[in-house]
């Protein structure tokens, strides 16, 4: 990555993630819309379930694709690299089994962003290295949502990221509203909270109120 080049800003704010294992029934369309009338600020579309076709999940970023340009969300796809390129999503967030950051870049080319999880201090430096726009860190604390995932990391090393690494970051894993407020301390701006929205029986009240815990913190004051 060029080092002159100025470094993509993930926007303060709600990242929101949709899950619909934990959806309580709801398509990903209509939380999706929910969590976009809540106000989050970065719309990520996963879907980890086998069942569900690539026919079917293509159609899904279509229309997610069509809301975050409506609303000027940006749009990041998990993984799935084609369909990011199929429906011109800003962006890909890949984990550390996926393919390599280098390997996204050449295919999705030097404008769209791309996102790397992250669970260490040599991770992080990795991928400052590897050329990512943003990294996640966490699991902050344990989480349900990933089966797959190490560890809770705990907030020390959210401080190393905050403290050491350059890279705009999402604080992710097991946050929820009576945690967050901890995690905004320790200097996260931008955070996922997954259970806690797509759960949610109003998942638009939902993000406002986790906005306003943003808000009362500090990160979101001097936002419009």
């Amino acid at each position: 990555m060029d080092s002159n080049k100025p470094r993509r800003v993930l926007p303060p704010g709600i990242y929101g993630i949709t899950a619909e294992k934990y959806s309580r029934g709801r398509s990903t369309i209509e939380v999706a819309k929910a969590m976009i009338a809540g106000g989050i600020a970065v719309l990520q579309y996963r879907e980890k379930r086998p069942a569900k076709s690539q026919r079917a999940m293509l159609d899904e970023c279509r229309q997610l694709r069509d809301l975050t340009r409506e609303t000027g969300i940006p749009f990041i796809v998990n993984d799935h690299v084609d369909l990011a390129l199929l429906v011109d999503a800003d962006g890909v967030h890949v984990g550390q089994d996926d393919l390599p950051v280098a390997e996204v870049r050449h295919l999705l080319g030097p404008d769209r962003i791309i996102g790397l999880s992250t669970h260490s201090p040599a991770q992080a430096a990795a991928a400052v290295g590897a050329g990512a726009d943003y990294i996640g860190v966490g699991p902050i604390f344990a989480t349900a949502t990933k089966e797959d995932v190490c560890a809770p990391v705990g907030l020390a090393y959210l401080d190393h990221v905050v403290s050491s690494c350059p890279l705009p970051f999402v604080a992710i894993g097991g946050i929820k509203e009576h945690n967050l407020p901890e995690v905004v301390r320790h200097g996260a701006t931008t955070v996922c909270l997954v259970t806690a929205i797509v759960g949610a029986t109003d998942i638009a009240a939902a993000v406002r109120g986790l906005r306003a815990i943003l808000e009362q913190a500090g990160p979101l004051a001097t936002q419009p």
